[in-house]
């Protein structure tokens, strides 16, 4: 994963992904709020709704996709992946929206899909054609409740029905919260071992010095989802900071108490400059 920057807008990207994407950072936009400062992508934030629109121009542009391609619904930590399509774009930004999802999944160029965070793990999808060429894309959102509900997975099989074996499927995970910052409790953990299993978890939960707490590592966890479903170990990127630790760079729901921004994860087969 590298930080790049374009027009003084911040964010990161993974070499694996063959097509335009990026995981926002707080840096490059036009929010002035100190909880939001600087460049916030989600209404209801304290944002005036031009600002946010502002600043999702602004890092679609440095994707290189147009800010009216991207759909992005309300997120409802669930595990569905929907299919999306261009009578679906600027759906969530620049209209609202009656639907609700965590994952989609589209052969469209002209669609730019995002995901929005603030500790919870956003993951990208590229399933490739055998010489490297992107058919088609996915973006998921997983937070704990997706994780256990393996929305990766759904997000695999989604590409899966399109044609794409899970040997030709590149995936990025982006920043979130790390192991180092996320503690847990003990009926957090066990939920996690009724779903998984204590071998699949192996090193994923560790107890911290206080009784009954521990250090989970989200990222971990679906980065072997993705790898249980198919998606070959060399072609997962999950090397992003965590956000918990890097306040200076992104948004972090735990380190604020909830007051904060958002960041959007975009993807999509075909950005501006190509079209």
């Amino acid at each position: 994963m590298e930080l790049c920057q374009k027009n003084g807008v911040s964010y990161y990207r993974s070499e694996l992904i063959p097509c335009p994407h990026g995981f926002s950072t707080r840096l490059g936009g036009v929010s002035r709020e100190p909880h939001t400062a600087s460049l916030n992508l989600a209404f209801g934030r304290g944002d005036a709704a031009e600002t946010v629109l502002e600043n999702l121009e602004r890092f679609a542009a440095a994707v290189g996709v147009p800010a009216s391609s991207v759909v992005s619904l309300p997120q409802v930590h669930g595990n569905d992946v929907i299919r999306v399509t261009a009578e679906d774009c600027g759906e969530g930004y620049f209209r609202a929206s009656d639907r609700e999802a965590d994952g989609y999944v589209t052969t469209d160029p002209s669609v730019s899909l995002g995901i929005k965070t603030a500790d919870c793990v956003p993951i990208l999808l590229c399933g490739c054609a055998q010489d490297g060429t992107p058919l088609a894309v996915s973006a998921l959102h997983a937070g704990w409740r997706g994780t256990v509900a393996r929305i990766a997975q759904n997000g695999v099989k989604a590409l899966n029905g399109l044609g794409i074996p899970s040997g030709q499927i590149r995936a990025a995970i982006g920043p979130a919260i790390g192991m180092c910052c996320y503690e847990v409790d003990a009926p957090f953990r066990e939920t996690f071992y009724a779903a998984f299993g204590a071998g699949f978890l192996d090193g994923t939960f560790i107890a911290t010095e206080k009784e009954g707490k521990f250090s989970a590592d989200l990222t971990e966890i679906n980065r072997r989802i993705l790898m249980d479903a198919g998606v070959p170990e060399h072609a997962i990127d999950a090397s992003a900071p965590c956000t918990c630790c890097h306040t200076e760079l992104f948004f972090s729901h735990r380190y604020s108490s909830g007051k904060r921004g958002t960041m959007l994860s975009l993807i999509a087969l075909q950005g501006e400059e190509m079209s």
